[in-house]
């Protein structure tokens, strides 16, 4: 359980930190910018735990937020080498998915209730 806490730590601050790189460059006031990464630093801090115990409870959510990842980062890299993807269709892609395994887990969860009762 502290392990995935620390890696939900861990990837909150690689992404909050290339978040303000970014947005410095696009604001004009840097105040607000601060505020707002604190404000989203502090959310996901308040969140890391019970996210942490639902990815324990179901490996294969770990498994599919690490494709996600992976398939941002080829978005990422082939983007920065020119090549152009429609973000709707990657977005599609991710909310089909896991619409398929929240259904997974709903009837594995009948399953499991059907066999014990």
């Amino acid at each position: 359980m502290a392990s995935i806490v620390a890696q939900i730590m861990l990837l909150d601050i690689v992404f909050s930190l290339d978040s303000v790189i970014t947005a410095v460059g696009m604001v004009a006031h840097l105040e607000i910018m601060v505020i707002a990464v604190v404000v989203a630093i502090l959310v996901m801090l308040a969140f890391a735990a019970p996210i942490g115990e639902f990815v324990e409870h179901h490996p294969s959510i770990k498994i599919h937020a690490l494709s996600f990842l992976v398939m941002i980062g080829m978005l990422l890299v082939a983007e920065g080498t020119g090549q152009h993807f429609e973000r709707g269709y990657v977005y599609f892609a991710m909310i089909f998915s896991l619409g398929i395994e929240l259904l997974n887990m709903r009837y594995r969860a009948h399953q499991a209730s059907v066999s014990e009762g």
